[in-house]
This record gives C-alpha cells, sequence and structure tokens, in this order.
C-alpha cells in the first residue's frame, strides 16, 4: 500500500481519526466491547490482554467518515507500567467500564479516574459503562442508582449493557458513537436517559437519530 500521507491531493479530504482509550480492570470485558463494536460479532475465546489491544472501525457522521480507533488495555498493573505513557499520548476521549456482578471492580473506578486526571485527560469526553448486565440476578447487580451517582459526580453519561446479548445491539452501538458525535461536533456532551429493562440507557441529545449503514447492524451478541 502506497503512503500519501505527505502528499496533498486537491479534492481530497483527510479523514478524521479520534484515539479512544478503553480502561477497566481485568476480566470486565472491555475486549468484548471493542471487539463487537469494530468487527461486529462476539468474541467466543478471549484471552486475558497483555500490553495493548488496537482496533478501529469507520463510521459515518453527517455525510463524512470518521475513523475510531479504540485502544484496551491490560487490566493488570504488572503488564501497564510500561505501557501507561504511550498508551495515554494523543488521546481524544475515555471509555470507563466495569462488571455490575463485581462491586470491586466498580470502586476501582476513582483510581482509574486518578489516573486519567494524571494524564491531564479531564477534560476529555468520557463515559462510564456497566458491563455484562447478562449475568447474575437483579439482587446481585450494583444498583443503576448508585452507577448513576458516580457517574453524576465525574460529569460521565452512563451506560449499562452486555457484549453478549443481542438486545443490548443499540447501548454498545451507542457508547462509541455517543463519543464520535461529541468529538465530531466538538460541542459539550449532553445526554437524555430512556429507561429499560436492563435499567437506564444514555445517549446523546440530538435532534435527528444516531446515523446507520448497512454495516451498522447488530453490534452485540
Amino acid at each position: 500500500m502506497t503512503n500519501n500521507s505527505s502528499q496533498h491531493v486537491p479534492g481530497l479530504k483527510q479523514k478524521k481519526v479520534f484515539k479512544i482509550i478503553v480502561l477497566g480492570d481485568s476480566g470486565v470485558g472491555k475486549t468484548c466491547l471493542t471487539y463487537r463494536f469494530c468487527e461486529g460479532q462476539f468474541l467466543d475465546k478471549s484471552e486475558a490482554t497483555i500490553g495493548v489491544d488496537f482496533r478501529e472501525r469507520t463510521v459515518r457522521i453527517n455525510n463524512e467518515e470518521i475513523k475510531l480507533q479504540l485502544w484496551d488495555t491490560a487490566g493488570q498493573e504488572r503488564f501497564r507500567k510500561s505501557m501507561v505513557q504511550h498508551y495515554y499520548r494523543n488521546v481524544h476521549a475515555v471509555v470507563i467500564v466495569y462488571d455490575i456482578t463485581k462491586p470491586e471492580t466498580f470502586h476501582s473506578i476513582a483510581s482509574w479516574m486518578q489516573e486519567v486526571e494524571s494524564h491531564g485527560l479531564m477534560g476529555a469526553p468520557r463515559v462510564l459503562v456497566g458491563n455484562k448486565c447478562d449475568c447474575g440476578t437483579p439482587e446481585s447487580r450494583l444498583a443503576t442508582t448508585y452507577a448513576q451517582r458516580l457517574a453524576d459526580k465525574y460529569g460521565m453519561p452512563l451506560f449499562e449493557t452486555s457484549a453478549l446479548l443481542d438486545s443490548e445491539c443499540n447501548a454498545v452501538y451507542s457508547i462509541f458513537m455517543t463519543l464520535a458525535h461529541k468529538l465530531y461536533s466538538k460541542q459539550p456532551l449532553r445526554v437524555i436517559s430512556v429507561e429499560g429493562e436492563q435499567g437506564r440507557v444514555t445517549l446523546p441529545r440530538t435532534k435527528s437519530r444516531l446515523p446507520a449503514t448497512n454495516n451498522d447492524s447488530c453490534l452485540c451478541s
């Protein structure tokens, strides 16, 4: 493939590229979420990420192609130390994931936010994702109201979803498209809440629906 990055082609508009990092403890489902969004299918055989897992997908906003680069990092501290500076370089947005059936992963959010702040990203768009709403029982899952209070504290939209359930396809898609719309428009991230069977789902406040293409069918299984 010929590299034309240094050449100017008249009439050719350069595609916008946004780097989004996905944070959270090991095992919360970061890799499955990014794989589902980028590859359009569930990752059946997922192993613990060592170092950084990188994926990308091109989406269309206002008839313009936007490339989203998703960086999924290992949750284990011993795998992160040598990668942290490179991982946080030139970041445009942040996704923080926890497992709604494991309170310890939710309690870790504060430390992840401290890491985000230490790298000067508190001004970047951020979303909080409670994953694995297909697991456990309603009594064993972290209450949505509890998670919403923390999301409000940090000024983040909250999504509760699953990378496994067909019924959660739109929520997985909306997580990354919420950020894509924010980055594209460079407007404050405002959200509205829609009550669903699995709890609250947050979507961008726009006048029109999120654009969909033939490739944007079910994005989570």
